[in-house]
């Protein structure tokens, strides 16, 4: 027998969802097999098999958060062979129904657990449970566990007290537990007027985007301040170089190169646009991971370009285009996403011509590229052209980034993409 356990999710991530199943019981597996996939804050990470065998239990269901260490399934023996734990105390006959198969392992597993932390209840608590009940002041070894093992997880913390504990029946609190949050949805999903709407839970991540949203716009003094340029130079050297760029490097040659670049030679100008609070204090950068917003299907994430000043053109667009299919894929890292000193995002590949965009704390400054557009521009007084013009909005956290300097710094971006020749100079 051998759990499945949430794997460690990485730096400050200590619980996911489980998003769905890709095994039911009763399945073989083997070692290595995909069972689950878990949606964390930022990334669906998968589960696997660490051993192979049938899927005797699983005990938490798709929607259900789990914390890191939490017990989520049990793998028994395959069907027609033995347990490797066959030498401890399980009968030979316990394979003949599902109840025995469940409570054989128990007498092979409960003197592993007691090694680390004894008999208490606490060393068959998962570290979301035992956490949830140190917050809560609830006596473990009152809490009655769901788990055909006795492992205590968070669900069984949060609802002791709630009901009389029912330990001979574990399945009929999982059993009601399901129908139960159905209820008020239908009531409110079915209004007196009789209006058809649908309702739908939210994904962790867009719970976790909303609450940052909400935070950024809570903790910093956000403003944004606008400039426009011209895109003139850049197109050309786009229309001229495109070709001949991508026969020698297999990858076009985009906007963003020209963008990170120069935004790359303003936070030089300008550092205090790379930095970010820490308590009292001010943490100036001296690299430039830049972020770069991408639209997914799950919701809007920013994988970082590390150390962005010291890559080419083509690198810094293969990247990008790396990242950007990884994150329209859902298979980014957190390692990608992790990070950055400044972000930048195009609102202008939708069709936005101007927005303000909100910052991706802890960072102070956040660039927007919005659609190019032909505007009449005056030359001088008796001169006017139709330009390619785009708007840029910078939002910076005016704690530390003071208006004359976050006005500069868009002068400086703007003043860099109309010459793109300085972009070689401030490389």
């Amino acid at each position: 027998m051998s759990e499945i356990l949430v794997p460690d999710l990485g730096e400050s991530i200590s619980e996911g969802t489980i998003y769905k199943w890709l095994v039911k019981e009763g399945d073989t597996v083997g070692q290595g097999d995909v069972l689950a996939e878990l949606e964390t804050d930022k990334v669906n990470l998968e589960i696997s098999a660490e051993v192979e065998g049938v899927i005797s239990s699983i005990l938490r269901q798709a929607g259900e958060n789990v914390a890191v260490g939490e017990a989520i399934g049990i793998i028994g023996a395959a069907s027609g062979s033995k347990p490797q734990s066959a030498e401890s105390k399980a009968p030979e006959a316990a394979p003949a129904s599902g109840s025995a198969a469940a409570a054989a392992p128990v007498a092979v597993a409960a003197p592993e657990v007691p090694a680390a932390g004894g008999d208490s209840p606490a060393a068959l608590a998962s570290p979301g449970a035992r956490k949830l009940a140190r917050e809560r002041g609830i006596d473990l070894g009152e809490v009655s566990a769901r788990d055909p093992i006795g492992r205590i997880g968070q669900a069984d913390v949060s609802g002791h007290g709630a009901a009389a504990p029912q330990a001979a029946a574990p399945a009929a609190p999982a059993a009601q537990a399901k129908p139960e949050p159905a209820k008020p949805a239908a009531s409110k999903a079915a209004p007196e007027d009789g209006k058809n709407v649908e309702r739908k839970r939210m994904s962790r991540r867009r719970l976790t985007i909303a609450s940052r949203l909400v935070e950024a716009q809570q903790t910093a003094a956000m403003l944004t301040t606008f400039n426009e340029v011209d895109m003139t130079a850049i197109l050309d050297i786009r229309k001229r170089r495109k070709d001949a760029f991508k026969e020698k490097h297999e990858v076009g040659l985009g906007f963003m190169s020209f963008f990170t670049k120069a935004v790359i030679g303003a936070l030089k100008t300008y550092p205090l646009l790379n930095a970010e609070i820490d308590g009292e204090d001010l943490v100036v950068k001296k690299f430039y991971d830049i972020g770069i917003a991408v639209a997914a299907k799950e919701g809007l994430v920013v994988p970082v370009v590390r150390d962005a000043d010291r890559l080419s053109f083509p690198e810094i667009e293969r990247q990008i285009g790396e990242l950007a299919s990884k994150a329209r894929a859902n298979t980014l890292s957190l390692s990608e996403l992790q990070g950055g000193t400044f972000t930048i995002t195009n609102g202008g590949v939708f069709g936005s011509l101007l927005s303000t965009p909100i910052l991706n704390t802890p960072q102070v400054g956040i660039l927007g590229m919005h659609k190019i557009q032909l505007r009449p521009i005056a030359l001088d007084e008796e001169r006017t052209v139709n330009r390619p013009m785009m708007y840029i909005a910078l939002s910076y956290d005016h704690r530390i980034v003071d208006g004359s300097e976050a006005v500069s710094f868009l002068v400086k971006v703007k003043e860099l993409l109309e010459d793109p020749e300085a972009l070689l100079l401030e490389g």
